[in-house]
């Protein structure tokens, strides 16, 4: 099986805006097709590099290669790229069918053609029942799926989008990502996506890449960063971690209290250095018989979520009390209440270490 095809290069990137650097030095490869996703706190570099890709900003240093040409020097206009912006950016005395003709438009391209494009980009993104309402008259959803037409309208390469769903509310976030994904699949063009939240990256992105201090940290299927995070920062950051320090010995770590933890041991890290064990709330179970790792705790508060439930359980493994997630089956099999003293087992391999 062929590997699949690079479109979009960033190689060795770098960003400065005086002695400050924003982007250091950053490579990925993009693949056709695929949904991917720059991910990172604020003041990562993301937004940056997303500005580089579109042509606003020029690198400091490296290439940007699109199908293998340095499109750095391309002005933003001459790029086979386009970029959706978070505010959507609609005319507001336009109405939808003319607000994604536009850019066609700007093109000249003929009106026969525009007419047959708009169309069936109407109907991919299911506003063909819209197409004369004005924004005004479109709920917040219906604007979003807008912009993107009109993106997607120009047939570019690589359709880049800075934060697509931020102006959105929760349960419309949530539908309008698998919307996002399906769109993206129909159409097929690559989607490179900004965002800070990690969980819209883990629903909708192929891979994703984890920024810090403008430094790529790991770069993988959001399956792979969750379950085998590269580093403390990047297991932090993905989702929710339970840690525990300690020091390294043989087959894992002893932390606070004398407690053996077992884990796998990474390279780099010798008998008695610093360490931190670390643990997914749903991966540990309560009153588990034969664990390999086990602790007592005290439960010390029950967050309700609906589809699962929180415990926060003090232990002597850390300061902060452990995160349990159960699902709603298993806090009704064994109902547990504040002040109750658990037991907690999990496994050596859900247990991941890092250097402290």
């Amino acid at each position: 099986m062929s590997a699949p095809k690079t479109v979009l290069g960033i190689d060795h990137v770098v960003k400065r805006f005086g002695a400050a650097t924003a982007v250091a030095g950053i490579s990925l490869d993009i693949r056709e097709n695929e949904f991917f996703a720059l991910l990172g706190p604020s003041g990562c570099g993301k937004t940056t590099l997303l500005r580089m890709l579109a042509g606003f900003e020029m690198p400091t240093g490296g290439r940007i290669l699109l199908d293998g040409v340095d499109i750095a020097p391309v002005p933003p206009n001459r790029r086979p790229v386009n970029l959706m912006f978070q505010s959507y950016a609609l005319f507001p005395h336009m109405s939808v069918r003319a607000n994604i003709a536009y850019g066609l438009e700007m093109e000249r391209l003929k009106k026969p053609e525009i007419a047959a494009r708009v169309d069936a980009i109407l109907e991919t993104t299911h506003l063909t029942a819209l197409a004369d309402r004005r924004p005004e008259q479109l709920s917040g959803g219906q604007r979003q799926r807008v912009a993107l037409a009109r993106a997607l309208v120009k047939r570019p390469r690589v359709l880049l989008l800075d934060e697509p769903l931020g102006a959105l509310d929760k349960k419309l976030r949530e539908a309008m990502q698998m919307e996002l994904k399906r769109l993206q699949h129909e159409v097929g063009i690559t989607f490179v996506m900004v965002t800070h939240d990690q969980e819209e990256a883990l629903v909708m992105a192929d891979r994703m890449a984890v920024l810090k201090d403008g430094r790529l940290l790991q770069c993988d299927t959001p399956h792979a960063i969750y379950e085998h995070p590269a580093d403390r920062f990047v297991a932090d950051f993905i989702g929710v971690m339970n840690f525990a320090e300690g020091r390294v010995v043989d087959g894992g770590v002893e932390a606070a209290g004398g407690v053996l933890i077992r884990a796998g041991q990474p390279a780099g890290l010798a008998p008695g250095a610093a360490a931190v064990a670390a643990v997914r709330p749903e991966r540990l179970h309560l009153f588990r018989e034969g664990a390999e790792n086990s602790v007592t705790g005290r439960v010390e508060a029950v967050a309700y979520h609906g589809l699962d439930l929180q415990l926060h359980v003090r232990t002597p493994l850390a300061a902060r009390p452990f995160l349990v997630r159960l699902t709603a089956d298993d806090a009704d099999r064994r109902p547990v209440d504040v002040g109750d003293e658990i037991r907690l087992g999990f496994r050596a391999a859900d247990t991941r270490l890092f250097a402290a």
